[in-house]
């Protein structure tokens, strides 16, 4: 190199910076910018040594933000001058060896450029179903351990062919330490498995699709588990899913091709085009179109919106090909089609999803005609994530393919933690250091095998981050199965276990994903949460001071007649309610099977105990206007009721703030709303009166407390107009508002809370025996 070695720099990265082309493209830079030196994985990131002249130094630093590798995320650049080394090139050095800190690669959708190949003819890769490079693919459902390299992963069985290899080895190629990649010489195979005749290995795709064209369910191995497809505009194959599976109202996810074909059936925003289109590839929540509701009338019956997700495996890509007569070239992909495939998880109710052939055909042999599958074993089981976009940023309703168990990195360190998170919709978290590993979902502890694949979640997690747990966490309900799993492990580790209540569990996830430190308001909205008082909790304001929660005040309380059966039976709900108002019901529920045994309950207070529940006042509603007297899935009353609202009414502006009162009745607000004409308008009015009355309320509050920031949490506030209209009124009065953004709004997160409490409860513990 001609020019004068003046400057040497020892930088050390971390983030999302290993399995994402970060050397290949610090190695790039380093050509650009006439540097030597080297680069090299480390346990806790990445570590780059460079020298060269002062000139080459002036727009290293910016360039190196603006070519970032789209899947790599800097988190903390620690720069350092360094002595100069004696080099005369730029190398990639072998991965430095040690304790793993770094975080653990999620599964990522295909990138354009090996979409590209897919479909090019003349690409040794075309119409190969598994196709990666480091921008794309799967990682963490493929991966036994870290450091993430191919020997630890399930590729490890697929030696690579001497193409592969030397793309493997070659720093400027897009698949320089691509771990999963393979070719149709060297790689995991596709197989079509026609149930009971076993395998048919002549055009598997074909045969699938035929199947699928027939009106046939098949099976289809996805990133993180299998899932089944069936043809959405087929109401004789929604049935069919319908009955087998046992979900008779809850919708169904489904997969389009392309933004412009979703756009024939939904309204896109360009915040939603945006989420669709992502690398995550979740399920988004889009408002329906009329057609929607005439063609596709199963999907989603009695809401306005549905789950819609884009291909994001190539073996999606190839199935939407071979649909749609194998068109040549690339432009096909941008052109709207009218296929809609139904991808629902391949599982029953409440189970896991299902990860081998073996499983499928042993658990869905009645309900699927084939399986599409191929040999690359998945490790760690992973669903689609879900979420909806309210005022343009996400509302995650489930956390998992392309996002866990990538970490939230927290504002300090501490101990090891563990938490286990909630009854529904479970999550754990590993706290290790100033990262939080919160698990993808795992589903409901009723269903014993999801509480074995917690356990199973439990060790693979602590295993990635060498994390010892000083302390583990779980909800505070003492029958729940997770606080019973909790106290074992704490009893073979010999750890102190901390409970947490339900809902300040809800507001510490904010807090920890926001990394605020200072006293807030939490404002938290849910279906049932065990209260401190031993009661049924779930309409709360707290004042939540890390590890504290005192609970300012709760919404008014309303009868549970049967208790836990009242939650799925709305109707008893409303018997409930007009118990309160005092008004006659309506026919439908007078008329129900059992009416006057509930009016007895209520009548003698027997199994009929009283909850602040902001669900179970949603269900009394709905269930007064008939809109739902049964519930079928957690949520359909009150998704029911929101599905009325039409376009979003917009709230009045709050003028007078009223004095502070610890219990916010609603019982007025229920009277009005019932009163309407039809169930457009009790929905209009009940949501609208709501807004109102929770902003005065927490204004109120905040008022008093002299509190500025209110943290919104809990399932409630995955209803969009809630949620908008709330921020709205607050945002107008000056209060910070501060809703989860990178974790569910529900009980996904709460693991998250548990974790981030339960290390302060220890952190004060360790102060006061010092």
């Amino acid at each position: 190199m001609s020019q004068p070695l003046a400057i040497g720099e020892r930088w050390l990265v971390s983030g999302r910076v290993q399995g994402v082309g970060f050397r290949p493209f610090v190695w790039q830079l380093a050509k650009t910018h006439q540097l030597i030196g080297w680069v090299r994985n480390t346990p806790s990131g990445v570590e780059i040594c460079w020298q060269g002249s002062a000139e080459s130094f002036d727009s290293l630093a910016a360039d190196f933000y603006r070519q970032l590798p789209p899947l790599a995320h800097v988190h903390t650049l620690v720069r350092e001058v360094s002595p100069l080394q004696a080099c005369a090139d730029f190398q990639i050095l072998p991965s430095l060896q040690g304790e793993v800190k770094t975080s653990i690669p999620a599964d990522l959708g295909i990138c354009d450029a090996c979409l590209n190949e897919l479909f090019d003819p003349e690409d040794p890769r075309n119409g190969y179903p598994l196709i990666n490079c480091t921008h794309c693919g799967p990682r963490y459902s493929i991966c036994h351990a870290l450091p993430y390299d191919r020997q630890q992963t399930s590729m490890a069985t697929f030696p690579m062919c001497s193409r592969c290899e030397a793309e493997y080895h070659a720093p400027d190629n897009r698949r320089f330490h691509a771990e999963p990649t393979a070719c149709p010489a060297c790689g995991p195979r596709l197989q079509w498995r026609r149930i009971g005749a076993g395998l048919v290995n002549d055009s598997p795709l074909t045969a699938a699709i035929h199947a699928l064209q027939a009106g046939e369910w098949i099976a289809v191995k996805g990133l993180g588990g299998f899932h089944l497809v069936g043809d959405a505009k087929q109401p004789a194959v929604v049935a069919t899913i319908r009955d087998k599976k046992r979900r008779a109202t809850k919708p169904l996810a489904v997969m389009m091709m392309n933004l412009d074909s979703v756009k024939a059936w939904c309204e896109v925003t360009p915040a939603e085009a945006m989420w669709l289109t992502r690398p995550e590839r979740p399920i988004v929540l889009l408002k329906k179109k009329p057609i929607a509701d005439t063609a596709l009338s199963g999907i989603a019956p009695n809401m306005d919106r549905i789950g819609v997700m884009l291909p994001y495996t190539p073996l999606q890509w190839l199935m939407f090909h071979e649909a749609l007569g194998k068109p040549v070239g690339q432009h096909w992909r941008e052109v709207a089609n009218d296929l809609v495939w139904i991808m629902t998880s391949a599982n029953h109710a409440g189970s896991p999803i299902l990860t081998s052939a073996e499983a499928v055909e042993e658990k869905l042999d009645h309900l699927v005609g084939g399986i599409l599958d191929h040999d690359r074993p998945i490790i760690h089981p992973c669903d689609d994530s879900v979420l909806s976009v309210v005022d343009d940023q996400p509302v995650w309703l489930r956390r998992a393919r392309g996002l866990a168990p990538e970490p939230i990195y927290l504002r300090s360190t501490g101990a090891d933690v563990l938490a286990l998170g909630g009854l529904l919709k479970n999550t754990i978290t590993v706290c290790k250091e100033d990262q939080a590993f919160v698990s993808p979902h795992l589903g409901d502890l009723q269903h014993p095998a999801v509480a074995e694949r917690l356990l199973e979640t439990v060790d693979s997690l602590l295993a990635f981050t060498h994390a010892k747990p000083a302390v583990i966490s779980c909800d505070a309900q003492p029958d729940y199965i997770g606080y019973r799993l909790a106290e074992q492990l704490a009893e073979k580790w010999q750890i102190p276990l901390t409970p947490v209540q339900h809902h300040h569990a809800h507001i510490g996830a904010v807090l920890a994903e926001k990394g605020v430190e200072e006293p807030v308001l939490g404002l938290v909205l849910d279906g049932f949460g065990w209260g401190e008082d031993g009661t049924a909790w779930g309409g709360e304001l707290l004042l939540v001071d890390g590890k504290t929660a005192n609970r300012l005040g709760h919404i008014s309380e309303i009868a549970l007649p049967g208790g836990d059966l009242a939650a799925k039976l709305p109707w008893r709900m409303a018997v409930a309610l007009g118990q309160q108002i005092q008004r006659a019901l309506p026919a439908e529920v007078a008329n129900q099977t059992g009416v006057q045994v509930v009016k007895q309950q209520l009548a003698l207070g027997l199994n009929a105990p009283t909850t602040s529940s902001m669900g179970r006042w949603f269900d009394a509603i709905a269930g007064w206007q008939g809109i739902c007297s049964e519930q079928i899935f957690e949520g359909e009353a009150p998704m029911r009721l929101a599905a009325l609202l039409g376009e979003f009414p917009p709230p009045s502006v709050i003028s007078d703030i009223p004095p502070f009162a610890p219990v916010l009745d609603l019982l007025p607000l229920a009277k009005a709303a019932l009163a309407a004409s039809d169930d457009t308008e009790v929905a209009r009015q009940w949501h609208v009166g709501l807004v109102q009355q929770l902003a005065g309320w927490v204004l109120s509050a905040a008022q008093q407390t002299a509190l500025k920031t209110v943290v919104l949490a809990g399932g409630v506030f995955a209803n969009a107009y809630l949620l908008a209209g709330l921020k709205q009124q607050l945002l107008q009065h000056g209060i910070n508002v501060l809703v989860a953004e990178q974790m569910p709004v529900g009980d996904g997160g709460i693991s998250l809370g548990q974790a981030w409490i339960a290390r302060k409860h220890l952190q004060q513990h360790e102060q006061h025996t010092k």
